[in-house]
């Protein structure tokens, strides 16, 4: 099992940014799926970014595609979100998440460990 902690929510103008950080420990594998999803209030869960650790691919939604970064030089079993030019509509409570390598990154069921979850507000 992998424990999942974030950090980095918060308020912020429209346009603004915002860094989301999650820390993993436990069960670490060097190859290993680590995702972001976003549910904002009467919606479902939905995938944000993730990236595949040992190749360090990434992968976005189309929605916030150019806007939000996973860097791929991230502190060991550390990952951030880099979110840029925010706007109302991303806000929601945003998940880290973690699960085995897949390249079904988009699925919340290939992932089987889950952070507690950050509040993103961006105000308009």
């Amino acid at each position: 099992q992998v424990q999942l902690v974030e950090s980095g929510g918060g308020l912020v103008q429209a346009g603004g940014s915002l860094r989301l950080s999650c820390a993993a420990s436990g069960r670490i594998f060097s190859s290993y799926l680590m995702g972001w999803f976003r549910q904002a209030p009467g919606k479902e869960r939905e995938f944000v970014a993730a990236i595949l650790r040992g190749a360090d691919n990434t992968y976005y939604a189309d929605s916030v595609k150019g806007r939000f970064t996973i860097p791929a030089a991230n502190a060991k079993h550390t990952v951030y979100l880099h979110m840029n030019s925010l706007k109302p509509e991303d806000t929601a409570v945003y998940y880290c998440a973690a699960g085995p390598k897949t390249l079904r990154v988009r699925m919340s069921a290939s992932y089987d460990s889950w952070g507690q979850g950050t509040q993103v507000t961006v105000s308009s």
